[in-house]
């Protein structure tokens, strides 16, 4: 019998950088026994990101840090919108760059994801903030 649940995560962040949610996801899927199906993520934000990534080696997600850096600068002077600060509107361009919706398939009760993978948000403001992650489980 297919089954559905919803469900809204809230995650503080530290600041600027990535901050893995792959324990969360894996135990709300747990929760709720689902072991076929599909996992549907959406980060209500739209200055951070929500990506899958590797989770062995930190130094990946900082080289990317540094990459998107230089793509797109704090402080360039393209940019115009700074309601809340040098960093507004980079981490804007930096959401749209990447992703804020995931969806994963469930298998044997698991989301699939591959060995050195992880779910991350991806903050894109210098300083921490509550972001809201929404989730839908379809399956049986």
């Amino acid at each position: 019998m297919l089954r559905q649940f919803a469900h809204e995560l809230r995650i503080t962040t530290r600041g600027q950088g990535f901050h893995e949610v792959t324990a969360e996801i894996r135990r709300f899927v747990h929760d709720h026994a689902i072991q076929t199906g599909l996992l549907t993520l959406h980060l209500r934000h739209t200055s951070a990101s929500l990506l899958i990534q590797e989770n062995a080696d930190p130094e990946v997600r900082r080289d990317l840090e540094r990459f998107f850096s230089r793509l797109v600068p704090v402080g360039d002077a393209l940019f115009r919108h700074t309601s809340e600060g040098d960093d507004d509107m980079p981490a804007h361009a930096r959401t749209a760059l990447t992703a804020v919706n995931l969806s994963l398939p469930i298998r044997y009760g698991e989301p699939v994801l591959g060995t050195w993978q992880g779910i991350f948000i991806w903050e894109h403001r210098h300083r921490g903030h509550q972001r809201e992650l929404a989730l839908h489980l379809l399956g049986e």
